[in-house]
Parts: C-alpha cells; sequence; structure tokens
C-alpha cells in the first residue's frame, strides 16, 4: 500500500517559513501526536490497560512480512583477519566483501566500532544473508577448531539425508563440520569456525547423538519386553530414565534375565558340513545366518575359515533345531563344486579374445562362477548344481574340440637372442604368428626362461618351430661389427624420417643396425647379424660414407643478382634440372641479401659440372630471344607427347630452351620458343619437321636397353645418337629420371625412318650385350694414377663407357697386365681413352712458375676456385709451396750471414727465386705453358682511382656496405685512404681483367654521388614568410591537416618559430626554389583569406554556453564546420563571462550569430524552467542561513499530547546521542525515555 500527497507552492512556502503567527496561536489546528506518529500494532493486551482497537496504522496499512532480513555480526579486534586500520574500507577486505556481495546476492555494511572491533550488517533474503554470513566467518574472521566425539553409528544422523543435515548445521552456525570417512575407525568429528560458532555446533552436534542414543535405548528395551515373556511386567518410560544410566541399568537386567532363560531352555547339536559348503550357509554378510535365526530362533555358529573343521553347531530349542538343521543342509547343497580337465595352455582359447567366448556362458548362466587357475589343467566351477551341470557339458564341448584341431610345441632358445627374434617393434614374432596363424609366447627378461611355447594349428606349429628354431641357430652364428662413421653423417645416413635408413635395413633385413644416442657424441655405429651379411652391410655403408665424404666438396660460384631469378627458372625448374642432373646441392642468397655469391656442394667433378652450367646461363642471358612458330593446334598434343616427354627433349637437345604450348582448347596455334639465339633457331626448325611428319605420316617404334648402356648410345655430347639420327631421320627419345620404366627408348618419325634408326639401335644393344673381356699393358708406375682417389678415373671410364669394368693386379706385383671386361665396342672405346691416358701421362712434364707469395690466396680465389678451373682447363697439376714464416726467414738470413762452426758461408744468390715464391706446375709441356700463362694473367694489379675526399664516406657505406657490395661485384680489393691523411686516391686490387671494370664503376658511382650532392644542394633552398603569429594555428590546421597537407603537395619542408624565438612572425620554407615558391604562394592565400575575415563579440548568457558547445565539443564544431567560421567562448575567470568571439567571412559571421542567438533563446526557456523547480529544492549552505536569520527562530514541528508534556521528562534533544542513538553505538544504562515505556 502506498499513498501520495500533494505538495502545492503555497504549502511548500509555508513549510519552509515554518508556523505562521496567526496559525501557531490556533492549538486546535494542531495534530496530535498519535496522529503525527501513529503506534505499530501490537499482537498482544498490555498489561498496562487495554488496547484500542484501532489505529493509523492498522486502519491503512494491511501488515505484510518482509522477504527481505537484516542481520548485524560483530567480529572482534583479536579475531579480525584484516588489522591495518588505514585501509578501511579498501583492500583485500573490501575486495572480500565485493566478492560474497556478487557470490550470494546480499548487501554489506562495514563499520568500525571504538574497540576497533567489525561490526558488519547483511541484507537479503533469509537463504542470502545465511550464505553471506558463513563467507564472513570463514573470511573475515579468523579461524579456530575444535573436536567433538560422538559414537560412529551416530555420524550419519549427524550428515542427514543427502547431507541436509549437515549443510543446515553449518549455515547456521557459520562454521564448517569434517566427519570422518566410513572406513574411517575414529569417531572425532572436527569443526572449525569461530569461538561462538564451535560452542553453537559441538552443542547441536551432542545433541543429535544424545537423541540416539535415548531412541535406541528404548528401542532395546521394547524389544526385550516383546521377546522374553516374564519381563512384559516391566513399564519403561523413556521421559523418567535418568538419562544414559538408566539405560544402561535397565539393558544389564534384561540381559541377565534373558541368558538365564535361554540357559535352561536351549539345546546343542554339531553336525559336519563340507568346508568349501560353509560359505553358502554363511550367505553374503552373513545374511543366511540372520534368515535362520530369524526363521527358527535357533543360531548356526560356523567354524572361522582358518581352521580345518568342518562340524557346524546349532543352537536353539529343541523343538526348532529339525527346521534349522533342514534349512542349514539345503543352503549347503543349494550350490556345487565341479571341475573340468583342460589343459593350462588352452585356457586362454576357451575363455576368447576378450573374454567373448566366456561371456556367453556366463550371460546364460550368471550365477555360475567359472575359475581358471594358472599353470593348473582343470576348470573350477561353483554354483546352482543344473546351472553347473549345464555349464560343464559346454566347457567339455569346448575343450573336446580345440583338443582335436590344436598342438602345442615348446623350444629352447637361449634368453640373449629372444629380443632379435621379436625384432624392431615385433615385427619379426609378428610376420611369424600372422604367417602360421599361430600364438608364440616368449618369456619377459625378468623370467629368465629360455622356454619360448608355440601355440595353434598343429602343422603351423611345425613350421612356426622349424622357422624359429632356423633364426635360433641363424643367430648363434651372427657377429657384431663396430663401424666408425663421424656423427655429421649419422643424420644423412638415417635420412629424413628414417627413409635412408629404412631402404639399408630393407636391403639387409637381417643386420641389425644400432646408431649412437646424439648426446653421447660417438662415432661408433654397431651391425649385428649373420656374418656375410654384415659383411655386406659394412662394404655398402662404407662406400656411402665415401660418397657423402666426397659430396662434401663446395664451391662457389659469383653471380650477377638481375640473372638469379633466370637460373632459378619458372617454379624452379632450371635449378631443380641442375640439381638433379649435376647430382648437386646448390644454395642461392636471399631476395633481400647483397650477396651475389651462389654456394654449390656435392662432387668436386659435379660441383664443376653444375658451376658451368650456372656460368653459361649467366653468358647466355645477354643473347636471349624469344619467336613464336605457328602450328597448327590439333598437333599440339603430339608433339608435346605423353607426359611431355617429346618436347621435353627437344628443350634438352637444344640447350634448355623453353618451348610454351598455349592452353589446350584455345585454338591458338602459336607455340613460343624463348633461349639463346641459336638454340633457338635449332628448336625452330626441330618443331617444324616434327610438325610436318606429323602432318604426312608419323609412326612410333619402342625398344629396350639397360640403363647403364644410356650414356654409351648417346656418346659424348650426344655425338653417337645424333649420327643414327642424321642418318635415319628418326628422333630418339631417352627416358628421364622421373620416368619409372628407365629401361624405354623411344623412336620417332617416318615409318622408314623407325625402322632403319630401330635396327641400327638392336644392333647396337646387342653389341653391347656381348660381353667380352680383353686385356691391355699399362706400366704399374701409372697404375697409381687410375686407383687414386678411391678409382675416380675408372669410375668415370665405367660411367662413359656402358660400365665397363676394368681391373688392375695387385700393389707390389709389379705386373702390367690390365683386364677390361664389358660389352665390345665398350671395351675397345674404354681402351683407347686409356691409351691416350697412358700417353699423356708419359709425356708428362714439370715445370716451375715463380710468382710472389704475397698473391697465392689471390690467385687461388675463393675456396681455391680458380686454381681448381685452370687444373680443369688445362689437364695439369698445380703444387704450391708451404707458407713461410717472416720470423724464421730473418732467423735464417742471420745464421746464413753469420758464422757457424768457425766457418764464414757465402751469402744466397739474391737473384735466386725463394722457394715459397715457386708454383710447381705438371703435365704435357704445351699444357704446362698454357696453365703457367693463365696463373700469371691471375696476379693482381693495383691502380689508383681519384676521387673527391668529401665523397669516400658514401662510397664506403653504411657500415661498409657500399665498398663491399663493389667489391663483390667487381672481384677487386678496394683501399680506401684513412679520414686523417685527407687524400683523394683510392687504391684499387685485383685481376687486370677486373680493374678496367672496377674503375668504370667507380667512377660511375663518383657520378651518381655528385648528382646526388647537386640535388641536394637544390632541395636545400630555404624561403621565408612573415606572417602573423594569430593566424598561424589556421594554417596548421587541426591536427595540422591543412600544413600536412601543403607539405606533401609541394615537397618542402615547413618550419614554425619556436615559442621562446624572437622572430614569432616568421615561416621558413625548405626545398626546390619553385616548390618553395609555390608553397608560400599557397600559405599566402590562406593569409589572405584569413585578413579578409572579420571578427564580432556577441552577449551570449554563460548559462548556455555548455550547451552550445556540446559533449567533447561537437556542438560547436558542427556550427564552425557549417558556417566557416571559429568561435571562440570566454575562459574561466574572464571580465565578461557572456562575451563569446566569432570571427570568419562577414556574411558568414552574420549568420552564424543569428544562429548562435537562435540556440540561447530556446536553451535560455530551459534554463528557466529547471531554475523555478531548483526554488522547490532545500537550500544548501549559506543560502540557508541567511534565509533563517531572515525569518527569525524557528518553532519546528509541533504536535499535541506528546509523551513529554504529560511527565516531569524534557522533551528529546535533536543533538543528544541517547534520544536518537547512531547506529552501532553502544547502549546506554536504562533511564526514563521521552518517547514513553518501552514495550519490547
Amino acid at each position: 500500500m502506498s499513498s501520495v500527497a500533494v505538495l502545492t507552492q503555497e504549502s511548500f512556502n509555508e513549510h519552509r517559513s515554518g508556523l505562521l503567527p496567526e496559525q501557531v496561536g490556533d492549538e486546535d489546528n494542531l495534530p496530535t501526536y498519535k496522529d503525527a506518529f501513529p503506534p505499530l500494532p501490537e499482537k498482544a493486551m498490555s498489561s498496562e490497560g487495554p488496547q484500542e482497537a484501532g489505529n493509523a496504522w492498522t486502519s491503512k496499512i494491511r501488515p505484510l512480512r518482509s522477504s527481505i532480513i537484516t542481520q548485524v555480526f560483530h567480529v572482534p579486534l583479536e579475531e579480525r583477519k584484516y588489522k591495518d586500520m588505514n585501509q578501511f574500507g579498501e583492500g583485500d577486505q573490501a575486495k572480500v566483501c565485493v566478492d560474497i556481495m556478487q557470490k550470494t546476492g546480499a548487501h554489506l555494511e562495514l563499520s568500525m566500532a571504538k574497540d576497533q572491533g567489525l561490526s558488519i550488517m547483511v541484507s537479503g533474503k533469509l537463504d542470502a544473508v545465511m550464505k553471506a554470513r558463513k563467507e564472513i566467518v570463514s573470511r573475515l574472521q579468523t579461524q579456530a577448531s575444535a573436536t567433538v566425539a560422538i559414537p560412529k553409528e551416530h555420524h550419519r544422523f549427524v550428515i542427514g539425508k543427502n547431507g541436509e543435515k549437515l549443510q543446515e548445521l553449518e549455515l547456521k552456525t557459520a562454521t564448517k563440520i569434517q566427519i570422518p570417512r566410513p572406513d574411517d575407525p575414529s569417531n572425532h568429528i572436527k569443526i572449525s569456525g569461530t569461538k561462538e560458532g564451535l560452542e553453537k555446533a559441538k552443542h547441536e552436534i551432542l545433541l543429535i547423538s544424545a537423541e540416539q542414543v535415548e531412541n535406541c535405548a528404548v528401542a532395546l528395551v521394547q524389544m526385550f519386553i516383546n521377546w522374553v515373556p516374564y519381563l512384559r511386567t516391566v513399564k519403561v518410560n523413556a521421559n523418567n530414565c535418568d538419562g544414559h544410566l538408566c539405560v544402561i541399568a535397565l539393558g544389564v537386567d534384561v540381559s541377565h534375565a534373558i541368558f538365564s532363560f535361554q540357559k535352561r531352555n536351549a539345546t546343542t547339536i554339531a553336525v559336519e558340513v563340507k568346508k568349501s559348503q560353509h560359505k553358502y550357509v554363511i550367505g553374503p554378510k552373513g545374511n543366511t545366518l540372520q534368515e535362520i535365526l530369524d526363521r527358527t530362533g535357533v543360531s548356526v555358529e560356523i567354524p572361522p575359515p582358518d581352521s580345518s573343521s568342518e562340524t557346524v553347531i546349532l543352537r536353539g530349542e529343541p523343538d526348532r533345531l529339525g527346521q534349522a538343521l533342514t534349512e542349514v543342509y539345503a543352503k549347503a547343497n543349494s550350490y556345487t563344486v565341479s571341475s573340468v580337465s583342460a589343459p593350462s595352455w588352452l585356457h586362454r582359447f576357451i575363455i576368447g579374445k576378450k573374454g567373448q567366448n566366456l561371456a556367453k556362458i556366463t550371460q546364460q548362466m550368471p550365477k555360475v562362477h567359472i575359475e581358471f587357475t594358472e599353470g593348473e589343467d582343470k576348470i573350477t566351477l561353483e554354483g546352482p548344481t543344473k546351472d553347473v551341470q549345464m555349464v560343464q557339458s559346454q566347457i567339455e564341448a569346448i575343450v573336446t574340440d580345440l583338443v582335436s584341431r590344436m598342438d602345442y610345441a615348446e623350444i629352447s632358445v637361449d634368453p640373449k637372442f629372444h629380443r632379435h627374434l621379436i625384432g624392431k617393434g615385433g615385427a619379426n614374432i609378428n610376420r611369424i604368428k600372422d604367417q602360421h596363424k599361430v600364438s608364440v609366447r616368449i618369456p619377459p627378461d625378468n623370467e629368465k626362461s629360455n622356454l619360448i611355447r608355440i601355440e595353434g594349428d598343429p602343422q603351423g606349429v611345425q613350421e612356426a618351430k622349424k622357422e624359429l628354431l632356423e633364426l635360433a641357430s641363424r643367430m648363434e652364428n651372427e657377429r657384431t661389427k663396430d663401424m666408425i662413421i663421424e656423427q655429421r653423417f649419422h643424420r644423412a645416413i638415417i635420412g629424413q624420417k628414417g627413409e635412408k635408413i629404412k631402404e639399408i635395413r630393407d636391403k639387409f633385413p637381417e643386420v641389425i643396425i644400432n646408431f649412437p644416442d646424439p648426446a653421447q657424441k660417438s662415432d661408433i655405429v654397431q651391425l649385428r647379424g649373420p656374418r656375410t651379411e654384415v659383411e655386406k652391410c659394412t662394404k655398402f655403408m662404407q662406400k656411402m660414407v665415401a660418397e657423402m665424404v666426397e659430396n662434401s666438396h663446395s664451391v662457389s660460384v659469383p653471380i650477377f643478382k638481375q640473372f638469379h631469378k633466370n637460373i632459378i627458372g619458372k617454379g624452379g625448374a632450371n635449378i631443380k634440372k641442375i640439381r638433379e642432373e649435376t647430382n648437386t646441392k646448390i644454395d642461392l642468397p636471399a631476395e633481400n641479401s647483397n650477396s651475389e655469391m651462389i654456394v654449390i656442394t656435392g662432387k668436386k667433378a659435379n660441383c664443376e659440372a653444375a658451376r658451368n652450367r650456372i656460368l653459361a646461363i649467366q653468358k647466355e642471358l645477354a643473347n636471349i630471344m624469344e619467336v613464336e612458330v605457328s602450328i597448327p593446334s590439333k598437333l599440339h598434343n603430339s608433339l608435346i607427347g605423353s607426359k611431355g616427354r617429346f618436347v621435353r627433349s627437344i628443350m634438352e637437345e637444344c640447350g634448355g630452351v623453353h618451348i610454351h604450348f598455349p592452353t589446350e582448347g584455345s585454338g591458338i596455334d602459336a607455340v613460343t620458343i624463348r633461349g639463346p639465339a641459336e638454340e633457338v633457331e635449332k628448336a625452330k626448325k626441330q618443331l617444324l619437321s616434327l610438325a610436318e611428319e606429323k602432318q604426312t605420316k608419323s609412326h612410333t617404334a619402342e625398344l629396350r636397353a639397360k640403363p647403364e648402356y644410356h650414356k654409351f648410345l648417346i656418346g659424348k655430347g650426344g655425338g653417337n645418337i645424333r649420327k643414327v639420327r642424321d642418318s635415319t631421320g628418326a628422333r630418339i627419345i631417352f627416358p628421364t629420371a622421373e620416368d619409372k620404366d628407365q629401361e624405354l627408348i623411344t623412336v620417332i618419325g617416318t615409318e622408314e625412318a623407325v625402322a632403319e634408326a630401330q635396327k641400327e639401335l638392336e644392333a647396337l644393344i646387342k653389341s653391347l650385350d656381348n660381353v667380352v673381356e680383353d686385356f691391355m699393358s699399362v706400366d704399374p708406375k701409372h697404375h697409381r694414377y687410375f686407383v687414386a682417389r678411391r678409382g675416380q678415373v675408372l669410375r668415370e671410364l665405367a660411367e662413359e663407357y656402358g660400365g665397363v669394368m676394368v681391373s688392375f693386379p695387385r700393389t707390389g706385383s709389379q705386373s702390367e697386365k690390365v683386364t677390361l671386361k664389358g660389352a665390345k665396342d665398350c671395351v675397345e672405346a674404354a681402351k683407347k681413352r686409356m691409351f691416350e691416358i697412358v700417353e699423356d701421362l708419359d709425356a708428362q712434364v714439370t715445370m716451375e712458375c715463380v710468382i710472389p707469395q704475397k698473391f697465392h690466396r689471390s690467385i687461388m680465389g675463393p675456396k681455391g676456385a680458380r686454381i681448381q678451373q685452370i687444373t680443369r682447363d688445362h689437364n695439369v697439376q698445380i703444387k704450391f709451396p708451404e707458407r713461410e714464416d717472416l720470423q724464421v726467414v730473418s732467423f735464417k738470413l742471420i745464421q746464413e750471414n753469420g758464422e757457424s762452426n768457425g766457418e764464414i758461408k757465402e751469402p744466397a744468390d739474391p737473384a735466386a727465386p725463394k722457394k715459397c715464391d715457386v708454383i710447381v706446375l705438371s703435365g704435357r709441356k704445351e699444357r704446362c705453358e698454357a696453365a703457367v700463362e693463365a696463373l700469371k694473367a691471375l696476379v693482381p694489379v693495383t691502380i689508383e682511382v681519384e676521387v673527391p675526399f668529401e665523397l669516400h664516406r658514401y662510397i664506403i657505406g653504411q657500415k661498409g656496405s657500399g665498398i663491399r657490395k663493389m667489391m663483390d661485384e667487381f672481384e677487386v680489393n678496394i683501399q680506401v685512404p684513412a679520414p686523417e691523411l685527407q687524400s683523394d686516391i683510392i687504391s684499387v686490387t685485383g685481376l687486370a681483367t677486373h680493374l678496367d671494370r672496377a674503375k668504370e664503376g667507380l667512377l660511375e658511382r663518383v657520378k651518381e654521388l655528385q648528382a646526388e650532392q647537386e640535388d641536394r644542394a637544390l632541395r636545400s633552398f630555404k624561403l621565408t614568410i612573415t606572417v602573423d603569429p594569430k593566424y598561424h594555428p589556421k594554417i596548421i590546421g587541426r591536427k595540422g591537416a591543412i600544413i600536412t597537407q601543403i607539405r606533401t603537395e609541394h615537397d618542402v619542408n615547413i618550419q614554425f618559430p619556436e615559442k621562446n624565438d624572437e622572430n614569432q612572425d616568421q615561416i621558413t620554407i625548405t626545398g626546390y626554389e619553385q616548390n618553395a615558391v609555390a608553397a608560400r604562394d599557397a600559405i599566402q592565400a590562406i593569409v589572405d583569406e584569413l585578413e579578409e575575415m572579420i571578427s564580432e563579440d556577441i552577449n551570449l548568457d554563460s548559462r548556455v554556453h555548455a550547451r552550445v558547445i556540446g559533449a567533447r565539443g561537437k556542438g560547436i564544431r558542427k556550427i564552425m564546420d557549417e558556417f566557416k567560421v571559429d568561435v571562440r567562448f570566454p575562459q574561466s575567470g574572464a571580465a565578461d563571462p557572456n562575451l563569446v568571439t566569432v570571427t570568419g567571412l562577414p556574411e558568414m559571421v552574420d549568420e552564424a550569430i543569428d544562429h548562435l542567438l537562435n540556440l540561447e533563446e530556446e536553451y535560455m526557456a530551459d534554463v528557466v524552467e529547471n531554475e523555478s523547480k531548483m526554488a522547490y529544492m532545500k537550500p544548501s549552505g549559506t543560502a540557508a542561513a541567511s534565509s533563517e536569520e531572515a525569518r527569525g527562530p524557528s518553532k519546528g514541528f509541533v504536535v499535541r499530547e506528546a509523551p513529554w508534556t504529560t511527565s516531569s521528562e524534557k522533551a528529546p534533544d535533536m543533538s543528544s546521542s541517547e534520544d536518537f542513538p547512531s547506529f552501532g553505538a553502544p547502549v546506554a544504562a536504562a533511564r526514563a525515555s521521552p518517547w514513553g515505556p518501552k514495550r519490547f
């Protein structure tokens, strides 16, 4: 219920000014105390007198019970968790309170008492208040703990159903109660909480326990009364019992009486029951014994399990013993125990996979228990007799079936071979199991047993036994070998994801290869297996390691950066092809790197081949051309061939030109050929001829040849195959590395040409298949050349001449006979080549080339690249001398020129060359002479280039990057003089062929730098413009928008004066002269426009300024943008707070002023309305005091018949804390109250 009071302007004025004079005198119009403050309704009549029938509360408001309650908790200082007085209402305590409010939904208010105790008022619903109280106690109050001991059987009554009683207790007492688990023998209950809560909780728990003791005692006595006839006269009244003593005394008396009665009337008999049947008589948890006792009144005593006695004793009244005995025998014979004979090795087959077979039986007969004992040849069945018989027949049938079709065998194998029989990941043993359909049990290592059991089909068992015995005997003959392989090669041998080591293991499946742990840093690789297989695997891995060592050769090739993308090719095609064909690893520098070096890694010969191809690409890039050939689109597919074989063969033959066919179905006839001019013409002719053949008549034939014959068939540089093609006109395509069939050779052309080419090729292949053996004589002094470097020369001969095998006599035999074995043509060609090599060796001479030692490093080049090139080009051997230490040289000179052993040595010939300067060359005379000239051409030369000193630092570049780039690009060394020398001379050292190019590059760089200097001078033109500082903000614009636009548009730098600068009106513009002038004109145009503007002041009531400006200035910004004006409001404390300045073009200023005045008129209406409303509000501060002084002293609110007017008490004092006590203050001593007697 609610009531509404209407307040008028007149009544409000009367209220503010107190009672009017005419009303003061008229006491009849004053309200009575009971009317103004009606008393609360009471439930019962007061003892002081009859209560009024009704009052203002009962007549107007229906009493309602609020769902919101309020409770106050007090936490003494000594029990407070947070005692920091300086952080009251802050810190962790405040966070805890906020968390409690969020968690429980209750409202908390904290206050501090004078004793520094904490008072907490909690408001909310009952459940929320109780939860909040528990949280407050646990989180804001220090905790104490106590234990209370009650009988274990009473614990469940403390917990209650689903723990409800325990939760209620914890909420009620604001404590945490911990009850021991059922399996814990302890009867102590632990309570934690406040001291007050502990006492309450203990009291409640003891009350529950006492109630249960009392209930149990009454039930016990009542039971005794019901069962013992002569005690029926005993009357028990639990209310009259004197606590526990009465119950105990009564229980003792009843027990004695029952014992005497049973002793006189009970009879005992003993019967024999099999020990195995005792458990059926007892039943689960003794239920069967209890049932017999309940039905017959006879107790059955069973001997303990550890006793061997089978005697069961029955005690009870004679007339009931027979019934009890019958029930005992019935229970004993209701279950039977039987056994089925079954070999123990068959048990798991009877059980089945994951117990499937046994599950079928147990599902049908769930009461039967089936027990398998390990090592025993029987199965025990236990359960109801009929069910056991049925299960027994089923299991016997299964056993009979398994015995008829299964067998087992046991073999003895040394335990050290067990893990090898199992194999890695069980590979070997799983293969045997799957292959022979048997089960093999190999004992674990901890059993130390050598017996392996095989079970399954009789035939499979015998085969598995035979295979396992063979493996075991093979392992007895195996050996272990350690190989020394550098750890850096281990990862390469294993391969990515173990692919390479898997291939080795597949190739030698009987050999176990163990690599050391990488952390051990060991080079020992262990091989274990049959002796012969281990030897084969060792040789294979040694060969593999040798190839890896050989493949680790590295060459660096400088290639211009702009050609790297051509070397890589589209989608990496070029670089991939070079890598595959030369079998090398090629690494290019990153795109953002300044390096131009391409690193090639692999075999030495392969690296050189890859290097030559890359250099050839660079050389040819300057002569690249692109032509289009018109070929009918219907022929494109046939020209491309299966998987692009035909077109790929053309591209390979023509030096790697790129042939691009249009998209299939496009109908375009144009085919693009791109590459070196000569090769493009060659490819064009071949394409056109092929297209002509396809249009006339095309025929294809296929033949096969071993892959090792392909190189011989192709010939050096494709010479052999070119002869066949020229003579027949047919095209012959050999398989590439990507093709699966490596033996297939395809012949394309006219029918006659294909037949002729096929005939020639078949004759060549047939001759290659005809293996012959031939001999030749080679002087033993040359043998070493052929077999050196792991037989590199012999390998090259075999690769080039169809796999011919060359055998030299053993070292030290002094035999000249060398055997060649292979195809006849290959042997003849290899023999011819070997004679050429021997002739070169016989004609070999030694020459000396004198070059100062300081140039040797330069001649060798990076990683010996230059010297390797000379060796390869001129087919000579070059040996550089050892480096000579300068200190040793000077020491020797002193000794040579001084005296030694009393003799005076002659000084050395000054014209004689030093040993450290002599380079020795071996080979044919003409080749050595050419090599000497090549070496001398590599001697570096130094030239001087004049470069202005002020440009040196720009040539060097940031951290030397500029000069490094030039040195890498031109392959020279550039020496810049020290800054203190102030020299203009830069020294350039390098090969004579490189110096001219380096000098040109350096001078070109100087020109660029001078041009940049001139440009910088032009850009440094400065221009100053004078602008009134008041216009500077307008020129800059909002967030620098206008000035940034001018800077960007004219590419100039514009600098405004600093605050402390003398020339505040000077703006400096820097840039190109024409740009600076244009920027100045742009600024001047803005200034001219600003000077045309006018400023007008208007009076705008300060009370509407905030409304006009708007939130974050949005309102005034909108007005300024709309009218293109600037509006300035007065600052706080200004002389005239209403003065507003509007600046802009005249017509726009007038419009903006009209708009502002309209807004003022609109907003002022709201201001006046708000102020009239504020007149009704209570004035604050000095305004209220001044109004009271004007009115004079107020008599306040006057009522008639107040309690203090009828007694000697004074009226309540508004300033008194006793008459109007504050919340949380201590209660004063009771005294007479002006409010009347208290009713509570």
